[in-house]
């Protein structure tokens, strides 16, 4: 199949899933072809089957924001004309399935006059926050129910979507996915062990993209709470707009030598193959990524027990729950678990077995080309 993947290419949890995919149906074969206005963060150079076309939004004094949905929709329609791609796999609802609702019309009514039919996959903050606002709630229903297809991350999200937005499509549900290959513990971490930990401690880790809903300062807060009980250090992986106020605690708890920030990465499994502990304390998570990477490198999360997390976590087997805000339960998991290797490394062997049997590329996306077919022939 020749696919177009639309997605924002920032750090964030739906542009890692929808490169991830692109990379992983290249592998499998298909053409695929990214349109966005930036290569998406984890596409890593030239690779076969993969191409990228870049959206130019043009600067007008007329314009105070600069139209990025008609251009999108331009470019769509254009890869789409030039390329003869079978369908548009948009990820995020606003403004990519609009985009994409005005790409196929704009085929329907060319000069060739064919179908263009799209996909459009939820992920959690285009249906719980964006969609919500009152300006963009209408829009965002309409696109959903113009969709050709349309696939949820989780069971959340999906009864989610049905009952605030009243929509009455099918709403598929697959999981995100992660490659098990590539993610994996590191079997010789002593080296970039020491790098991080030189006197041994353990290794904590947090990944997002550090905005509010990611509850930076809870993380830091049961590091503290850990780290007076057990020699640690806390690796930082991303960058956002929570960083500067995580930063400031970190120094007013007299910790901050041992938090260290370590921006965006690409290759987030060679840190995440080394720690012992992830930490995700968010306010809403609709799947968790984060969560999931780090189970197949054998690091047990410990995580809120909110939207789509314990379809992900298993309490007490594959990682810990604990309610949004309770820093405190989430700091004694954590200092229970590490002061028991064998618990520890048994637990991390129970994470990475969910993430083979239920998670894996291998198994996800085959879904997402089943999916495909039945869009393409009209049984979605």
């Amino acid at each position: 199949m020749k696919i177009g993947i639309t997605c924002y290419p920032t750090y964030g949890g739906s542009g890692v899933v929808a490169t991830e995919l692109g990379l992983e149906l290249a592998q499998r074969g298909h053409d695929i072809h990214f349109i966005s206005y930036a290569p998406p963060i984890r596409l890593r150079g030239p690779q076969p089957n993969i191409h990228y076309h870049e959206v130019e939004v043009s600067r007008y004094p007329l314009f105070d924001y600069p139209p990025y949905d008609l251009a999108l929709a331009t470019r769509m329609a254009e890869v789409a004309q030039l390329y003869d791609l079978d369908l548009l796999h948009v990820h995020y609802a606003i403004p990519h399935s609009v985009s994409a609702l005005l790409a196929r019309q704009m085929m329907a009514d060319g000069p060739r006059g064919r179908r263009l039919p799209f996909v459009t996959t939820l992920h959690g903050t285009d249906i719980t926050l964006v969609g919500l606002d009152r300006s963009y709630l209408p829009i965002t229903r309409y696109s959903i129910q113009q969709s050709d297809g349309v696939t949820a991350i989780s069971n959340y999200l999906r009864d989610r979507t049905q009952r605030v937005f009243d929509v009455k499509n099918h709403i598929e549900v697959i999981y995100n996915s992660v490659n098990c290959d590539v993610y994996c513990r590191n079997p010789e971490p002593g080296a970039l062990r020491a790098e991080y930990a030189p006197n041994n401690e353990r290794i904590l880790v947090h990944l997002s993209n550090f905005r509010p809903v990611k509850r930076l300062t809870d993380v830091v807060e049961i590091f503290d709470r850990v780290r007076k009980q057990i020699p640690s250090k806390l690796l930082l992986i991303g960058d956002g707009p929570d960083r500067s106020v995580a930063e400031w605690l970190a120094v007013q708890k007299g910790i901050h030598a041992d938090v260290l920030f370590l921006g965006k990465q690409d290759q987030v499994q060679e840190k995440l193959g080394i720690a012992d502990i992830l930490l995700m304390p968010s306010e809403l998570e609709s799947f968790g990524l984060a969560a999931l990477e780090g189970m197949a490198c054998e690091v047990v999360p410990i995580a809120t027990r909110t939207g789509g997390v314990p379809e992900v976590i298993e309490h007490g087997k594959s990682g810990y729950l604990a309610d949004v805000g309770d820093v405190e339960t989430m700091a004694r998991f954590a200092i229970e678990l590490l002061g028991d290797e064998d618990r520890l490394r048994a637990m991390g062997k129970q994470a990475r077995a969910v993430a083979q049997s239920r998670f894996c590329s291998s198994k996800i996306v085959p879904q997402y080309e089943e999916f495909y077919r039945r869009v393409l022939d009209g049984s979605s």
